[in-house]
């Protein structure tokens, strides 16, 4: 039974495109069959098919209308129409997978097996009502023959031909059931000889027989209820549908055997009442008029022309055989990414970094659990395969996977409020935005610094999740400026109290925990340059890619200038979550800065499934009013990027292979308080490097636990969670004391200190 069947494109390697196919997804056999067109289907040509058993399906979030079928070391790809038609498929083929994926002992728990004799009662019954329904519509014949109202006339008229096309579908299905019930018959012949127990392999067919009877014997008591009811009709009695008796006559010399439901320990050669090859005159004559002849073992000569689920007339395969994997028909009709299956296995992981120069300070804390870099065997991610696909089996297409609980062992060992501070990896480059003098090339320099802040983020060629913050949980460190001199003034009133002047200060806080927000602030008060900002992470199950969105804003204010600008984050991808996983960055995201009126459009671009490259942005930056960029950028995000100027000039933009990162300055666990990341993930971090992944998820559930118990405690007393450092304002989070509000505090409160009345107002609020 076909639960799905329509066009789609399905791409092919050797054609290099998308090729228009009609496509069957058959839910009992769990089969997503292809044709060439709408015809070649109804004449059973399969040209290939796609075994849903244990696939996962997968969407590309930033195309609407493409999906893959990962199965059998294979991934196929596909195009529907639109996102409303992928939705469609999407879900018949969950169903499907759920359905033949589920194990064997599960569904027999749930599902009675019919037997061989319950298969061979229904298909008789059904014949047996194919006669009624025949008879009751060459009764509505002769009505319409006899009557003289044109309504009533035009009215029987549509009966007779929906009732005539029904009659059409059944004798065809009743012609599919019995050749289905021969080939299994054959087939386990062949393979087990005689058959003993119930058709368990059948159970599809068998089931779908079944529903036959109440069908037609539905649909007929509607046809006999409207002729018995019309005007016209009232002067001929059409035979009486009622309920079928335990043995009955019809008029084709079928005798309806009583309803058995004792298992039936044999296969009988023909059913009781019906021709030596099985099938019942009404239905003989469809095979006449198709031009097949059934031979007496119950073979069809012209099977092909029948059957779509079974047949494979372009293979050289009986066509009786279940595929034991997913084909094609031939070998330029290929469509499965060959990438997945033949390149090799360098190409299969991900391209490895190379070692970036780290300059740290000659008086920086090295902390081993922190510091020391991940240097994890990529294949280690496979042994853990099993539980992946575990954990997949429990989600859905599109499901948000915020409060899913992922396995411990693809944690990175550090918060993602940590990650957050590596967007200042190079700080040079942000302080450097406040020594333009034009407007121009100040836009300019904060695309680059943008351009630059992502690479450092990924400290391992393995994706892999950095904790999820609890709330409240805080991150502190500082940078020293290259070719900067040191200043001995510390900034006691900036986000990080110890920090001088002359450092770029950096605290975040997780303000949120549903949905999880972090905000984080940075401040160079020597500059006069700040940026305040805020993530929502929200992630999202693509099959074989997890999405994670980070929604939300940062705002750079340079002070000198009196310029803010605003900007946006693109979407993180973990790839290939099955093998070795890797990350790329993909969306359109923007710069724009109000007062000047020069903005900036950039675009992280995911790597196609056939060809292209990974890691490739481009970016446009525009002058107020202009429609043509005064500067393109394009490049690698995590390499070389390349600039072109409207003036015909050309220069390397920026260059993350050979660009140092400034190390970060933390304090000393023993120094931090108790919610300070690196402090409070500790023990976790600790077991995860000495690879003790027991002890690491024991560490991080009483983490998790507590902030439960704490967030049941604040409900049942009706208290809200205070932050520490931020606010909200409107849709945004804002830092409490920006450096901006300080200045502004700082002048305000030296003008009332050099006016009279202000010194004795100021001393009296002492």
């Amino acid at each position: 039974m076909a639960t799905i069947e329509g066009p789609l494109s399905k791409w092919t390697n050797v054609m290099k495109g998308w090729q228009y196919r009609w496509f069957v997804l058959d839910e009992n056999t769990g089969l997503l069959s292809y044709y060439t067109s709408k015809e070649k289907m109804m004449r059973g040509s399969r040209r290939g098919c796609v075994r849903l058993k244990g696939a996962i399906i997968g969407i590309d979030d930033e195309d609407d209308s493409t999906f893959t079928i990962t199965v059998d070391q294979k991934t196929f790809h596909f195009q529907a129409r639109d996102a409303e038609e992928r939705e469609r498929w999407i879900g018949g083929l969950e169903e499907a997978i759920l359905r033949h994926t589920q194990p064997l002992s599960k569904q027999r728990e749930s599902k009675h097996i019919p037997s061989t004799a319950e298969f061979d009662s229904k298909v008789a019954e059904t014949d047996a009502y194919l006669q009624l329904l025949i008879d009751q519509t060459k009764a509505l014949d002769e009505k319409i023959e006899q009557c003289d109202d044109p309504a009533a006339r035009e009215k029987y008229s549509v009966i007779k031909v929906a009732a005539e096309t029904m009659i059409e579908s059944i004798k065809q299905s009743i012609v599919l059931l019995q050749m289905s019930k021969q080939q299994i018959a054959d087939q386990a012949m062949v393979e087990n000889g005689p058959l003993t127990p119930p058709l368990q392999a059948a159970a599809g067919s068998i089931e779908h027989s079944l529903s036959f009877s109440k069908f037609f014997h539905s649909s007929a008591s509607k046809l006999g209820s409207s002729l018995s009811t019309s005007p016209a009709a009232s002067t001929t009695e059409l035979p009486p549908i009622g309920p079928m008796p335990n043995s009955m006559a019809t008029s084709n010399g079928i005798d309806v055997p009583p309803h058995n439901t004792t298992t039936s320990h044999s296969l009988p050669a023909s059913s009781g009442g019906l021709e030596e090859n099985g099938i019942s005159p009404a239905v003989d004559a469809l095979l006449e008029e198709e031009g097949g002849d059934m031979e007496q073992d119950g073979s069809v000569g012209a099977q092909s022309h029948m059957m779509s689920a079974y047949s494979n007339s372009d293979m050289h395969v009986p066509p009786r055989v279940m595929p034991m994997t997913s084909y094609s028909s031939s070998e330029d009709e290929e469509f499965y990414d060959a990438e997945e299956l033949e390149r090799s296995a360098t190409e299969d992981e991900p391209p490895k970094a190379e070692p970036v120069q780290v300059i740290a300070s000659k008086d920086d804390y090295f902390d081993e659990l922190y510091d020391e870099v991940d240097q994890e065997d990529l294949g280690s991610l496979e042994g853990q395969g099993s539980i992946v696909t575990h954990l997949l089996s429990q989600v859905r297409i599109g499901m948000d996977l915020t409060k899913i609980v992922l396995p411990t062992f693809i944690l990175e060992r550090r918060s993602l409020l940590e990650m957050f501070a590596d967007f200042f990896a190079h700080p040079d480059l942000f302080v450097g935005i406040v020594d333009f003098k034009d407007p121009k090339e100040r836009m300019i320099q904060v695309v680059r610094w943008y351009l630059s802040a992502f690479h450092a983020g990924r400290r391992s060629d393995i994706a892999k999740k950095p904790y999820n913050p609890i709330i409240g949980e805080t991150f502190q460190c500082f940078w020293d400026i290259p070719n900067m001199e040191p200043s001995d003034e510390v900034s006691d009133s900036g986000p990080v109290p110890w920090v001088h002047k002359n450092n770029l200060a950096f605290i975040a806080e997780q303000v949120s925990h549903h949905p999880p927000i972090s905000a984080f602030y940075a401040e160079h008060s020597g500059k006069r340059i700040s940026l305040d900002g805020y993530i929502w992470t929200k992630s999202k199950f693509l099959g074989l890619s997890i999405g994670v969105y980070m929604i939300g804003q940062a705002v750079i204010s340079v002070l000198d200038h009196d310029e803010e600008y605003v900007l946006t984050f693109p979407t993180g991808y973990g790839r290939s979550i099955l093998t070795v996983p890797w990350i790329e960055l993909g969306g359109k995201v923007g710069v724009q800065c109000a007062k000047t009126g020069y903005y900036a459009n950039i675009e992280f671009k995911t790597k196609p499934f056939y060809g292209g490259k990974k890691h490739q942005v481009a970016a446009a930056i525009f002058a107020p009013n202009d429609k043509k960029p005064i500067c393109t950028i394009d490049g690698e995000w995590n390499g070389v990027m390349w600039a072109q100027y409207n003036t015909g000039r050309s220069e390397k933009f920026v260059d993350t292979k050979s660009m140092p990162i400034i190390k970060k300055k933390v304090k000393p666990r023993t120094e931090q308080g108790e919610f300070e990341s690196r402090r409070l993930w500790q023990d976790v971090t600790k077991h995860l490097k000495e690879k003790n992944v027991d002890k690491a998820t024991e560490f991080k559930r009483k983490l998790e636990q507590r902030q439960r118990e704490e967030a049941k405690e604040r409900l049942e007393k009706g208290l809200k969670w205070e932050t520490k450092h931020f606010h909200e304002q409107g849709e945004h989070w804002l830092h409490h004391r920006p450096l901006l509000k300080r200045l502004q505090e700082t002048v305000t409160r030296k003008s009332r200190q050099n006016s009279p009345e202000g010194d004795s107002e100021y001393d009296s609020a002492s």
